[in-house]
C-alpha cells in the first residue's frame, strides 16, 4: 500500500485534516478540530488494527502533550503513526468506537498521564489505585513519588 496515497484521498475527503505528512516516518499530524473523521477515515482506508497508543508529555511546550496511534493494515503491514497535540485539561475524542484495543490504551494514557478521552465507555483508572494522587508519566511528577517522606501503608488503597 502508498501510504501516501492514502494521505492525499483522506486529504482529499476531509480537507484541513491532516496538518502534515511526514514520509520517512510514515506519520500524519492530525488538526484537533476534525481529529475523529480523519481516524475514520483512517480506518476504512485499511488501517485496521491498532497497535498502541502512546502518550508524551513534553512540558514546557504548548500544547504540552502528543497522543501516537500507532496503526497498521493487516492486509499489507503497513503502518502508519497518526500524531495529535493537545493541551492539559482538554478532552480527546475516543476512538475506542473504532478500535475496540483502544479502550485500555486510552485509559493507560488517563491513569499515567491524565489526558481525558471523550465518549470513552469506561475511563478510569488501569494501572494505579483508586485514589492514587497524581500522574506517574508527568514531567512535573516528582521522581520519587509524592509522600516519599511517609511510610507506606496498603492499607490506605481503595480498591475498584
Amino acid at each position: 500500500m502508498d501510504t501516501q496515497s492514502v494521505v492525499a484521498r483522506i486529504d482529499r475527503k476531509h480537507p484541513g485534516s491532516i496538518l502534515k505528512f511526514i514520509k520517512d516516518a510514515n506519520e500524519i499530524v492530525a488538526a484537533a478540530g476534525s481529529f475523529p473523521q480523519l481516524m475514520k477515515a483512517v480506518h476504512e482506508e485499511n488501517f485496521d488494527m491498532l497497535v498502541d497508543i502512546v502518550g508524551i508529555d513534553w512540558t514546557p511546550r504548548i500544547p504540552r502533550f502528543d497522543l501516537v496511534y500507532l496503526l497498521l493494515s493487516t492486509a499489507d503491514f503497513t503502518r502508519l503513526r497518526v500524531r495529535l497535540q493537545t493541551e492539559e485539561g482538554q478532552e480527546v475524542p475516543t476512538v475506542s468506537d473504532i478500535w475496540h484495543s483502544a479502550n485500555w490504551g486510552e485509559r493507560e494514557v488517563y491513569d499515567l498521564l491524565g489526558i481525558s478521552f471523550s465518549g470513552h465507555p469506561d475511563l478510569r483508572r488501569i494501572l494505579t489505585w483508586k485514589n492514587f494522587d497524581g500522574h506517574p508519566l508527568r514531567k512535573d511528577f516528582p521522581l520519587q513519588g509524592k509522600h516519599f517522606d511517609k511510610p507506606f501503608n496498603p492499607e490506605t488503597i481503595e480498591d475498584y
